[in-house]
């Protein structure tokens, strides 16, 4: 999630870059409106009457070689047929700009709406579901092959970033204790071509959307990419599972996924014998993440606000606690 300071919309910061790309004019106003905010500004708009977003990140919250690892990353899997979200180009020829506005610097990407629904819109059929498994496992599969010229940060570069973000927000010692041993257990790890690349990271039930028509999922937001064990992804998708279905349903759904995945890529004892190391990185990571997005505060906070950092003051408790007692 971007600092709280930047979750604001800015109208007129869009327009402005969107002075880069293609849009209609006539609906903007309407299509603006409907923004998003969290780990990037989403703004849609329309080109040639079809739903497209503009995404804006200030720089000092990217890194600029991963903005460019995931757009080249993005231009493999559609030139491999893999169905994800399609770029857009700027008027310039470039999938992405650094642009500089009266409000700072921005990294600034388009992308045309894919077909479907979110998964978590379905009934999670067992169709549904298989597909599901099939669209990780074939990204994977395909990041087996991929050879980047733009190469995202990988999980040390981001267990540094978590140490340092740690310290300088002034975690508590036993959380920093915690990534310590992480980082000496990810140590011990195999890493290999079938089980090490570059991952999705939030394959997750928002993120993926089921088009009835073909049979097939289409998948967006690469944005937090990272070269990691694939079994991560696996372990996010689960815990996405967890929050939609029942008990019962829940390991059908799991058994239903993982079948899809061996469809396209391999999953072994290994991998799954690994998962809770997984959730212990993205624990660590979250909630490094959030104490940072957390950290500055304002006077007059709007009410939306207020009730926003109680929601995630929250969060943050409860993941020190998780974090504490694994």
């Amino acid at each position: 999630m971007l600092k709280l300071k930047y979750l604001f919309e800015n109208y007129d910061l869009a327009k402005e870059a969107l002075k880069k790309w293609e849009y209609d004019m006539d609906t903007l106003d309407q299509m603006l409106s409907q923004f998003r905010i969290s780990s990037n500004a989403i703004y849609p708009f329309t080109q040639g009457g079809k739903v497209c977003f503009l995404r804006l990140a200030p720089i000092e919250e990217k890194m600029e070689k991963n903005v460019a690892g995931e757009m080249e990353f993005i231009d493999f899997l559609v030139h491999r047929g893999y169905p994800a979200l399609e770029p857009l180009k700027a008027k310039t020829g470039d999938v992405f700009l650094k642009i500089s506005t009266q409000w700072g610097e921005y990294f600034a990407t388009a992308f045309r709406r894919v077909c479907g629904i979110p998964i978590e819109d379905t009934d999670f059929s067992s169709e549904i579901v298989f597909e599901y498994g099939k669209a990780l496992g074939k990204l994977h599969a395909l990041s087996t092959e991929y050879i980047p010229k733009h190469k995202k940060w990988t999980h040390v570069d981001v267990l540094e970033w978590i140490e340092l973000t740690l310290r300088e927000y002034h975690a508590k010692d036993d959380i920093i204790a915690a990534l310590s041993v992480l980082k000496k257990e990810l140590n011990k790890l195999s890493v290999c071509k079938d089980n090490y690349g570059l991952i999705h990271y939030d394959f997750e039930v928002d993120n993926v959307f089921f088009d009835k028509k073909n049979g097939t999922c289409a998948v967006i937001d690469f944005d937090d990419g990272m070269y990691h064990w694939y079994i991560l992804d696996i372990e996010q998708v689960f815990e996405s599972l967890e929050d939609e279905l029942s008990d019962e349903a829940l390991e059908t759904a799991k058994n239903l996924f993982v079948d899809g995945y061996r469809n396209e890529h391999s999953y072994t004892e290994e991998m799954e014998a690994v998962r809770p190391l997984m959730r212990r990185f993205i624990d660590l990571y979250g909630y490094a993440r959030l104490i940072r997005c957390v950290a500055e505060k304002f006077s007059d906070e709007p009410e939306w606000l207020v009730t926003l950092r109680k929601k995630l003051d929250n969060i943050i408790v409860d993941k020190e606690t998780d974090i504490i007692n694994t």
